[in-house]
């Protein structure tokens, strides 16, 4: 590669978008960040072409990486795996799940249970919150196929109780919705699409 212009637009043989920044204020280091719809790469100016390439291609292998591990996080599959760890875990495998999915049309609930089907849903929103709280509102899903009948009774609370940061995590989510519904009055927009767990039933809005 030359050695001007400062900077190179490019595709990688993966159609992944790339920019190298070619910086005379760097010695020795190389960063790499996603920034602007590209994989953005800094490398100091004096590179010579081939040591360029190769930390060029060194950033984006790392980068590949990371996406696949986080794709897979927020697979279906992943969920699906993480249901049957948190039902053996705390419910001694009696919710048996048949289906567990990440849904985007969920706007009124965290998450939700069809109880015959044994079928769960969570809305996608949560995939922005630590794992424990995605955690959570799953275990609480899977405690109403257990408990069908109970509703949020002293049965269902005596199995969702076992989840160690249960206070924790209903606080983190209702301080999420309470900074939703203001940010949404202070753009002027509906406060009514965000979630909290409800006080009966399946996650629902509060």
């Amino acid at each position: 590669m030359p050695a001007h212009p400062t900077t190179v637009d490019f595709y990688a043989e993966d159609d992944i978008p790339v920019r190298i920044v070619r910086s005379t204020k760097r010695r020795k280091t190389v960063s790499s960040q996603w920034k602007d719809d590209r994989f953005v790469v800094s490398v100091p100016a004096a590179l010579t072409e081939s040591a360029e390439r190769t930390f060029v291609e060194e950033m984006l292998k790392k980068f590949r990486q990371r996406k696949r591990t986080t794709d897979w996080a927020l697979s279906d599959e992943a969920l699906m795996q993480r249901a049957i760890a948190l039902d053996r875990h705390y419910t001694g495998g009696l919710a048996a799940p048949v289906s567990v999915r990440w849904v985007s049309n969920q706007t009124k609930r965290w998450g939700s249970a069809t109880v015959y089907e044994r079928r769960i849903r969570l809305s996608t929103r949560l995939q922005y919150m630590p794992q424990w709280v995605q955690d959570y509102v799953l275990l609480h899903e899977l405690c109403h196929l257990v408990e069908p009948a109970d509703g949020h009774g002293p049965r269902f609370n005596g199995l969702l109780n076992r989840f160690e940061r249960r206070r924790e995590a209903d606080e983190y989510l209702k301080a999420f919705s309470a900074g939703y519904r203001a940010h949404a009055r202070e753009m002027g927009r509906p406060d009514d699409q965000l979630e909290d767990l409800d006080e009966g039933g399946d996650v629902e809005h509060g």
